[in-house]
């Protein structure tokens, strides 16, 4: 999910309102330092996690649980982490901004979507959407929603299924993740002020029968097939936001509104927050939103237009809150998106994928 942060950070949060000079960037760094993990570099690789997602297990997959950052790996777990390094990039001149793309054969986009991985021997979903890449292959989400920094670990089986159906239906492909690119903090020390992942994907692919047995289907480059959404960054606070996921968990008293299985929108304008206990000195609030556990990951878009369904991305869903103590999550949280949150996503963005997968 999403940890519950309830009102506890009042005192702190008063005290920010008394000093706006704390109003910045994580960091002023002219380099920065990118953790990129391996999931599936090879077609062996890529395979081995599509076989596990067939269409009898996909079925299953809402009744799976919404990941929190309280996810632990099972003491029963056996899968390697992947292959990691730390990446020292320079810095380009001038800002990142990044266009959405359409999908080549539509106007309107369906980059939003659900990933689905495991922790251990347990199987976790989240929400995500695709983001315009050079490499046309892209996902956005939370950081928790694809590594466990305390296990030091990354998630298996990890896939992204953009417009996904009520029933497991994958009508615009699956693609498994190929490697996770983060800012060093996230697995290095769990700070919520970088927890949100690029993660590069494999080509896409559907399962057909053929001579009365499964078989993948190529189905082509993420991007291509269902958009991407833009990429903007440093835009600060007082700003209009439309936040997007598929929230599933209970509310503080025990409801549960949503049932995961229908895209849902927050929107409002941005406030400042933190969170000492997790590290989060930078956060971004907005409020009124009733996310709940299943949210996290999802986007956050400036300038969203809802008929083509695209904007720039300036946030993922990272945190809940129950700001007033009440029954319910009133509000949600992201990490500032800033220059380092740009290297990030330029080092996914160059990564290259098999040209075949099938």
């Amino acid at each position: 999910m999403i940890p519950r942060v309830r009102h506890l950070v009042a005192a702190a949060l008063s005290a920010l309102l008394l000093l706006p000079a704390l109003v910045g960037t994580a960091s002023a760094s002219a380099n920065s330092r990118v953790y990129s993990v391996t999931l599936a570099k090879t077609v062996a690789d890529m395979k081995k996690v599509a076989a596990y997602w067939q269409p009898d297990r996909l079925k299953k997959a809402d009744n799976y649980s919404p990941a929190t950052p309280a996810s632990q790996s099972s003491p029963t777990a056996t899968a390697a982490a992947g292959a990691s390094q730390i990446v020292t990039l320079k810095r380009p001149q001038g800002p990142l901004s990044v266009a959405p793309v359409l999908p080549r054969n539509s106007t309107a986009a369906k980059t939003m979507g659900k990933v689905f991985f495991r922790f251990g021997d347990k199987e976790y979903w989240c929400s995500a959407s695709a983001v315009a890449a050079k490499n046309r292959s892209v996902v956005a989400t939370a950081g928790h929603c694809a590594y466990d920094s305390r296990q030091a670990r990354p998630a298996d089986y990890w896939i992204f299924v953009p417009n996904p159906g009520p029933g497991g239906e994958t009508p615009d492909g699956i693609y498994v993740g190929a490697a996770i690119s983060m800012h060093e903090d996230w697995p290095g020390k769990g700070d919520y002020d970088f927890d949100y992942a690029f993660v590069t994907v494999h080509r896409g692919f559907k399962w057909v029968e053929k001579n009365g047995q499964l078989a993948m289907q190529d189905v082509g480059r993420l991007q291509d097939n269902v958009g991407g959404q833009g990429l903007t960054i440093g835009k600060g606070l007082a700003i209009s936001i439309s936040a997007f996921g598929y929230p599933a968990g209970p509310q503080p008293d025990g409801t549960r509104p949503f049932d995961g299985k229908t895209l849902k929108a927050c929107s409002g304008t941005t406030r400042r927050t933190v969170a000492p206990s997790l590290d989060l000195q930078y956060g971004v609030q907005l409020q009124p939103c009733e996310f709940s556990a299943g949210a996290s990951g999802g986007p956050w878009l400036i300038n969203y237009q809802p008929v083509q369904k695209v904007g720039y991305l300036n946030g993922i869903n990272s945190l809940t809150w129950n700001r007033d103590a009440k029954g319910g999550y009133d509000a949600v949280s992201s990490p500032t998106f800033n220059t380092t949150t740009g290297d990030v996503y330029r080092r996914a963005a160059a990564l290259t994928t098999p040209q075949n997968v099938t």
